[in-house]
């Protein structure tokens, strides 16, 4: 398949530049070289921004049946190809392969529903004769695109989030400048390349590779820049609101967190959801599970399974089809991880298992007895890490699950509705599961959180509303 990937270049407004300086992509198992990608300047971004200002008018102007084919015929492409898409998630990122494919089927499907509410961009009639003084009017409102979508992804799903941002936006008329993540770029350039083939017009997508330190202020600080949607960590969130100025901002920021279990749940499903929402991609996942809660009848017999099923992960080779988890982003955030456990077992935690480092990798670890003192207890994690922890009753876990910063989504198991429902009512969080773990999404559902865990929704559907503004219509009848 030709690939401009393996080219070394970037899509600048639909068109494939190199540059004069280079990143290494690094594969986080071996410290090979996967590629290289252009290390965009200053420059490089003020140039994609003013390409975008014409490309945002195209937008505009392109009917709803032109954005559906095109954003269908990239998830086409991407479904053609998905091994290679699978293969090279996998190079550049934590993900095992099998983590790879279904991240790969997720973006399809992320594409797919964006080109379905491309369709259902919709607004209301008004009855402004509900006042007095609108008597002879009629009219309606409508929803028109913002202009220029800057968006800023991470590592930890390089395809899907970025379709997550790219899908929502051309669906809904914008043109977009994606930022990707250093480390894992080659996976967005991929993504651009299924639009590319998909005969998207120039200048409404741009992939810009580079550090955030050279090319981020640029792209958040401009003010032809209308919203930026940015998923990553809680630092850079609050830096860009400081900087961003008068415009919209979405964004996830993470969580930690928590997973409550109560007498009459499942024991073998709660156990068997919470070990996989805990390591899928070495548990650097936004919905990873870090913090459980279990009633304490239960509570010796979910500890011994959940321990049982954490020695039978498999680690190693991401390639390898039996392997369960692979290693983390770099060895550095291996060794911050190995910090944060030692930290929590010098304050009294007791490690039930795990807790080895080798290089990059970080073998899936228990706690149990971890102080609220700990930056475990309190902060996210984003690593192989849980923490058990028994309670008497509903109420405690609650009060519990809401002693953070942070609330983006939470599970629970039980088979009492009324427990479910108090759950739903009190938990503080964006989402609740019933049943499930925290780490439970689908594509086309409202996602994201509340208090330190961002501002605004994604979800297709409510990604387009993020990325559009209402017009209200009034006609006064002669």
């Amino acid at each position: 398949m030709e690939t401009h990937v393996e080219g070394k270049k970037m899509f600048l407004a639909g068109e494939w530049v190199d540059g004069k300086q280079w990143i290494d992509v690094i594969d986080p198992q071996d410290g090979s070289l996967v590629d290289r990608v252009p290390a965009a300047s200053k420059a490089d971004m003020e140039a994609c921004i003013e390409a975008a200002k014409a490309g945002a008018k195209t937008a505009a102007r392109m009917p709803v049946f032109e954005r559906m084919q095109i954003i269908g015929k990239a998830a086409d492409y991407i479904e053609l190809n998905a091994e290679l898409y699978a293969r090279t998630i996998s190079k550049e990122s934590s993900k095992t392969i099998r983590e790879a494919r279904k991240e790969v089927g997720r973006a399809v499907e992320t594409l797919r529903l964006s080109a379905e509410e491309a369709r259902r961009i919709t607004g209301e009639t008004i009855p402004f004769d509900q006042s007095p003084s609108g008597q002879g009017r009629v009219g309606y409102y409508r929803r028109f695109p913002l202009g220029i979508i800057g968006a800023i992804t991470p590592f930890n799903d390089p395809l899907n989030l970025v379709a997550h941002k790219i899908g929502p936006a051309i669906a809904s008329g914008n043109a977009i400048i994606v930022k990707p993540a250093t480390v894992t770029p080659l996976s967005a350039l991929m993504l651009a390349e299924a639009f590319f083939h998909a005969g998207l017009p120039e200048k409404i997508l741009s992939v810009i590779t580079g550090r955030g330190s050279e090319i981020g202020d640029s792209l958040v600080e401009h003010p032809a820049v209308r919203m930026i949607s940015f998923t990553g960590g809680l630092e850079t969130g609050l830096s860009i609101t400081r900087k961003a100025g008068l415009k919209k901002v979405g964004m996830e920021l993470g969580s930690n967190s928590p997973v409550i279990v109560l007498d009459d749940a499942d024991v073998e499903d709660a156990v068997a959801s919470s070990v996989s929402g805990a390591f899928w991609a070495a548990g650097q996942n936004c919905l990873g599970v870090q913090r459980i809660y279990i009633q304490s009848s239960l509570y010796e017999t979910f500890r011994t399974q959940f321990i049982d099923d954490t020695e039978r992960y498999i680690i190693g080779d991401k390639q390898a089809e039996i392997t369960d988890m692979g290693p983390l982003i770099t060895e550095k955030e291996a060794k911050r991880i190995e910090q944060l456990v030692e930290e929590a077992l010098a304050k009294g935690a007791v490690l039930e298992t795990g807790g080895v480092r080798d290089g990059a990798f970080y073998s899936p670890t228990v706690l149990t007895n971890v102080p609220e003192n700990c930056t475990l207890a309190s902060e996210e994690i984003f690593g192989p890490v849980v923490l058990l922890y028994p309670i008497a009753d509903l109420d405690e876990a609650i009060e519990r699950a809401n002693a953070v910063d942070y609330g983006l989504q939470a599970g629970i198991f039980t088979k009492n509705l009324d427990h479910a429902h108090r759950a739903i009512e009190e938990l503080e969080v964006g989402g609740v599961m019933i049943n499930d773990s925290s780490d439970f999404r689908i594509d086309a559902m409202p996602f994201g959180g509340v208090k330190q865990s961002g501002l605004g929704r994604e979800g297709i559907k409510f990604a387009i509303q993020e990325m559009t503004d209402t017009k209200a219509v009034c006609f006064k009848l002669g």
